[in-house]
């Protein structure tokens, strides 16, 4: 039972970045940093969905690390892209 809801969530996940890549390929959006958000945004999205309701699983935990990891990254963008913006003496 266990092993077939880890094969939905992976799936979902999967299909989540194929349509993302795929949408931003359509539309000439196509870009490291737009991936890497949208995918972020689809995982802790599919995580939440696929929550269940009593038991938390062994696997489930595991995921804990890379949502940090990936609100690290995010973090890191948003920084990156502020610091794009401000003009060149302000900091």
């Amino acid at each position: 039972m266990s092993t077939r809801r880890r094969q939905r969530f992976i799936y979902a996940q999967l299909a989540w970045m194929l349509g993302v890549i795929t949408l931003l390929a359509v539309l000439g959006s196509l870009s490291l940093e737009l991936v890497f958000v949208l995918s972020l945004i689809g995982f802790l999205v599919v995580v939440e969905l696929t929550a269940p309701f009593n038991v938390t699983p062994r696997w489930r935990r595991r995921l804990l690390p890379i949502i940090g990891l990936g609100l690290l990254g995010f973090g890191v963008i948003v920084i990156r892209r502020i610091l794009a913006i401000l003009p060149p003496g302000l900091i």
